[in-house]
Formats: structure tokens, sequence, C-alpha cells
């Protein structure tokens, strides 16, 4: 079924409550034709944590605000709560509701997987803007799918008025990169899909010779090479990395906030 605005295919995008980044990360980085509808993931859980394993517990409730609408794949774009699932638990989840729904259920950490696999990636750095905890837990889920982890660096946000990951700006994701140490990586990703990642990826899309990619851009390669019907390929990623696609959309915006300022 061919839509107005997605000729080549409708993905539907599963967003944490107060995420301020997947829809406008996602605007910037879908081809032509390309388009979403987003939902929202909801839990009145206070923790982190425990929001985050709401979140994955109420998939199959929070789907249903989709109805009918002829998506070609779904995207969680929440990692943490994978890490808190665990892989197996993970793996299950996304057999499950592919079976349920007839589309890829496709998750951002699965997706990162992907392009680390294409890229023959083996050991990996992280630039993490979570809280120690699931920074641990997000290690142990690279661990099981196969990764080795030699490199972690923390960011965060001084602005306590709203969210400490959300609040975190497209300088300090630059910042974690630039602080990477000596020990040896083929490949570095950005955690998180609230911690804006596309400019810093233009800026340093390689660190030491090692591919930078985030989260989100892995999550809108899969999703997107999904629904078009096109592999998902080293080349391709590399594509999307480099912003061939997608890097006049982010400079026109980036434009239109500096005139605003």
């Amino acid at each position: 079924m061919s839509l107005e605005y997605a000729r080549l295919g409708l993905i539907g995008v599963l967003t944490p409550q107060a995420n301020t980044t997947v829809e406008p990360e996602f605007g910037i980085l879908w081809p032509a034709g390309v388009a979403m509808i987003n939902g929202r993931l909801m839990s009145s859980k206070e923790g982190l944590e425990d929001r985050l394993t709401d979140y994955f517990e109420q998939l199959d409730h929070s789907l249903a605000q989709f109805a009918n609408a002829p998506v070609g794949a779904i995207a969680l774009a929440c990692t943490g709560a994978s890490y808190l699932a665990g892989a197996s638990g993970e793996q299950q989840m996304i057999d499950r509701l592919s079976q349920r729904i007839g589309a890829p259920f496709i998750t951002a950490g699965r997706s990162v997987q992907l392009a680390l696999q294409a890229l023959g990636a083996k050991q990996i750095a992280l630039v993490s803007p979570y809280p120690t905890g699931l920074t641990s837990a997000s290690i142990v889920y690279w661990n099981a799918l196969g990764f080795q982890v030699t490199n972690v660096v923390h960011v965060g946000s001084n602005d306590t008025s709203f969210h400490p990951i959300y609040s975190i700006r497209a300088g300090g994701a630059l910042e974690g990169l630039d602080s990477l140490d000596d020990k040896p990586f083929d490949a570095v990703v950005m955690l998180g899909t609230g911690m804006p990642t596309l400019q810093p990826i233009l800026d340093r899309p390689q660190v030491r010779g090692a591919p930078v990619m985030s989260c989100m851009q892995c999550l809108g390669w899969a999703a997107a090479q999904t629904v078009m019907g096109e592999e998902l390929s080293g080349d391709s990623l590399r594509s999307w990395i480099a912003g061939t696609h997608w890097r006049a959309r982010l400079e026109a915006h980036q434009g239109l906030r500096k005139a605003a300022s």
C-alpha cells in the first residue's frame, strides 16, 4: 500500500514519554519517501530503571496506538529497556511481537548489533549518558551479543530542571568522543536515544580510524533499510554515518537555530 507521504515505507516508532530527541532526529534522518508515526511509551514509575522495565512490560499495550496503520516495521527507540531485559529476554520479545504484528519489530539495541556486525567490529567504545548502573547493564548486554567493551566515557548535564539525559546537548556528546582514551576499539557507540548525536557524528565520523555511530542513527538505518527492502550492508551504513542523505537537513536545522538565537 502506497501512502502519500510514505511512498517507500511507513515506520511506527515507540518513544519514551519525555524524550525530546527521537522525533526531531528521525525527521532529519529519514530518506525521502520514508515516514513515521509515533507512539509514546508511558509509565507512572518514578525511578529510571523501574520506568524502563515498565515500558518493556507494556509493549503490547503501547502497540495498540498504531491501530491498523500500514506500518512496514516498528522501531523501539529505547535502548535502556533492552539492557534491563537482557539480550535473551529482548530476543524473545522481538520474535513474539514481530509475529503478532506481521512486520519486523526492531529495537535500537539490535540495530546497533546489526551495524557493528556489518562493519566487522568486535571491540567497542561506549559514550554513555546513563547512570552507572544502567551503563553496567549495557556492558553485560553488549558482551552477551558477542562484543567486548574496551572503553567507556560518561557524559551528563548540569541542568536539573528537566531530565538528566534529555537535557544533554550535542556538545556534551562531542566532548565524550574526544575523551576516549587509547584502549583499542573497532567502533564507537553513543548510547541512548535521548542524547543528541547527529552533529557529533558529522563532526567526528571516526575516532582514531574507528567509525562513530549512535543508537538513533543505527535504528534509523535498520528501520529505513528494512521498509525499503534494501540490504543492511556495511556500505549503506557508512553512507548513513557520512550523512550522505541527511547532512543538508541537519545543516538547514542548525541554520534556523542560529538565526533564531
